[in-house]
C-alpha cells in the first residue's frame, strides 16, 4: 500500500483551527516530535493517526487523499515553462498541491483574460487558442471525467426503466413519449440537411437520421431525456463554472447531456460489474451492451465513483493529422495543451491497421508507465465518393492497474526497459535527445552551429 504524506495539508488545517503542535499531539496521543515529522513529510500519515485527525477536526479522510501529482506537474509545466525545473515542479505538486492548484488557476484566468482582450481588439488568432471546445474539454478534464450528480441520477432512472438487454431503445422511446409527449421520426440523412438529429420543441418531435446505428440512436434519445428531465442539474453545474460565453455554455450542456445518456444506457453499477467480470475486454462489452467502441471506451473512463471505482482510464480521440478532438482523464496522464502530441504514441500507429486493437506500454519522462489500447473507428454516413470520419480511440491506465485488463496478457509489466519512451508533446517534453522531436521545448535555447549537423533535429544548449 502506498504511503500517504500530507504534511502541508495537516499543518494548514491545524493553523486554520489555531491549534498548537503540542495541543494537537496530545489530542492525537502521539509525541510532538512525531507530529512535527508528519507535518514535514519525514514520516507518513498512518491509518490510526489519520482516523484520529478526522475525529478531532471533523473532516473527511478524503481531505488527505494524495493529489494527482502527474496531472499537476503537467499543468505546472505549461504554466511555468521557463521558471522551474521538472524536479522543482514535482516538489511543488507533491508537497504543496494547493499552491500548485492556485498557480494553475491563475494561469487559466490569465489565458481567459487574454482571450477576452483578443476578442476586444479583434485578434482572431489569439481567440482560436481558447475556443469553446477547448474550454469544455478543460472542464471535463478538471472533473476527471466524472460528474456524480448526473451519474447517480441516470443510474436511478435506469433502475426505474428496468430495461433488459436489447430493449433499451424501446424503453427510451416509451419514456420520451409517455413522460414528455415526444415523437420519434426516422428520416433520411439528406432530408435532415446533413444533421444526425434535430429536436423541435414546438412540435415535440425528435428527428433521427436513418444513418444512425442503434447505439447512436440510444445516445441521442438518452441525451434528450437528460435535457428535458434533468435540465436543473445540468444548468446548476454550468452556473458553477461561470462560463460567460454562450457557445461554451451550449457545448457544455450538450456534453453533460451526452454524459447523462451514456450513464443511463450503461448504468454505473451494472456496467462496472460487467467490465470487471470481462476484464475490461472492450470487444465483449460492445457486444454485451450493443454500443459502439468509442461509447464503451468513453464510459470506461468515467468509472470513478468513491468506494466503487473502476480502473482509472485516460480517454483520447485523435485524427490522422494529430488533432485531439476529445481528451478526458480519470488518471494523471499529462495531455499536451501546447502543440501536438507524441508521434511515438501507439494511438497514431492504429491508423496503419484499421480495426485492429493495438497495445503499448509507454513511459513518460517522469518514469510513470501506462498501458495504452488503441483502435480506429470510422463513421461513414455519406454516399459513395463522399468523405467520412476516421478517428483513433485511445484508452490508457497506469501500469499498476494493467493486470486487471485482458490486454495485459503475455506482457511483462515489470520490464521498465521494454516501455516505449513517449512524452506529453514536443514543446513541453523533457526528452531532449529524442530524434522524433518536431519542436524545441518551450524556454530552451538551441545549440546552433552553421559548421555542423546533428541527428537530433533540435540540439539544445547544455
Amino acid at each position: 500500500m502506498a504511503k500517504t504524506f500530507a504534511g502541508a495539508r495537516l499543518r494548514r488545517l491545524r493553523e486554520d483551527r489555531a491549534v498548537s503542535q503540542i495541543d494537537l499531539a496530545r489530542q492525537l496521543g502521539i509525541s510532538p516530535s512525531y507530529l512535527n515529522q508528519i507535518e514535514h513529510d519525514t514520516r507518513p500519515l498512518t491509518v490510526p493517526v489519520l482516523m484520529r485527525i478526522t475525529e478531532v477536526f471533523g473532516v473527511d479522510p478524503a481531505f488527505f487523499a494524495p493529489h494527482d501529482t502527474p496531472r499537476l506537474v503537467a499543468d505546472l509545466r505549461e504554466a511555468l515553462p521557463t521558471r522551474a525545473s521538472l524536479h522543482d515542479l514535482t516538489e511543488l505538486a507533491t508537497k504543496l498541491p494547493d499552491v500548485a492548484e492556485a498557480v494553475i488557476d491563475l494561469y487559466r484566468r490569465y489565458r481567459q483574460t487574454d482571450d477576452q482582450l483578443a476578442e476586444v481588439v479583434g485578434d482572431r488568432d489569439l481567440v482560436a487558442g481558447r475556443s469553446p471546445h477547448d474550454q469544455v474539454s478543460d472542464f471535463f478534464y478538471r472533473k476527471q471525467n466524472y460528474v456524480p450528480a448526473l451519474d447517480e441520477a441516470a443510474e436511478e432512472l435506469a433502475g426505474r426503466l428496468s430495461a433488459r438487454r436489447g430493449e433499451i431503445l424501446e424503453a427510451l422511446r416509451d419514456r420520451l413519449s409517455t413522460r414528455h409527449g415526444v415523437r420519434i421520426v426516422r428520416e433520411d440523412h439528406d432530408r435532415l440537411g446533413g444533421d444526425l438529429h434535430r429536436y423541435h420543441p414546438q412540435t415535440r418531435t425528435l428527428h433521427l437520421s436513418l444513418s444512425l446505428r442503434p447505439g447512436q440512436m440510444a445516445i441521442r434519445m438518452g441525451a434528450q431525456i437528460g435535457m428535458l428531465e434533468y435540465a436543473d442539474i445540468i444548468d446548476e453545474i454550468i452556473e458553477e463554472e461561470k462560463f460567460d460565453d454562450v457557445q461554451t455554455q451550449i457545448l457544455t450542456r450538450v456534453g453533460l447531456a451526452s454524459y447523462f445518456a451514456a450513464a443511463l444506457i450503461l448504468p454505473y453499477g451494472v456496467f462496472l460489474a460487467t467490465a470487471e467480470r470481462m476484464r475490461y475486454d472492450i470487444g465483449l462489452l460492445t457486444e454485451h451492451f450493443g454500443m459502439g467502441w468509442e461509447s464503451v471506451c468513453h464510459r470506461l473512463s468515467t468509472l470513478q465513483r468513491p468506494k466503487a471505482r473502476g480502473v482509472p482510464f485516460s480517454f483520447v480521440r485523435v485524427d490522422r493529422a494529430g488533432n485531439m478532438s476529445k481528451r478526458q482523464s480519470a488518471t494523471g496522464f499529462p495531455f499536451s495543451r501546447s502543440g501536438g502530441t507524441c508521434p511515438l504514441w501507439n494511438v497514431y500507429e492504429a491508423f496503419n491497421a484499421p480495426g485492429r486493437v493495438m497495445t503499448q506500454i509507454a513511459a513518460m519522462p517522469d518514469g510513470q508507465r501506462y498501458l495504452w489500447i488503441a483502435r480506429t473507428v470510422i463513421h461513414q454516413h455519406a454516399g459513395y465518393g463522399q468523405p467520412g470520419k476516421a478517428f483513433a480511440i485511445g484508452l490508457g491506465c497506469e501500469i499498476r492497474h494493467a493486470g486487471r485488463l485482458v490486454y495485459s496478457a503475455g506482457m511483462d509489466l515489470d520490464a521498465v526497459d521494454g516501455a516505449t519512451p513517449i512524452g506529453p508533446g514536443c514543446k513541453t517534453c523533457e526528452r531532449l535527445t529524442c530524434p522524433q522531436r518536431a519542436a524545441a521545448p518551450i524556454g530552451r535555447r538551441l545549440d546552433l552551429d552553421e559548421n555542423r549537423s546533428t541527428f537530433i533535429p533540435y540540439p539544445l544548449m547544455g
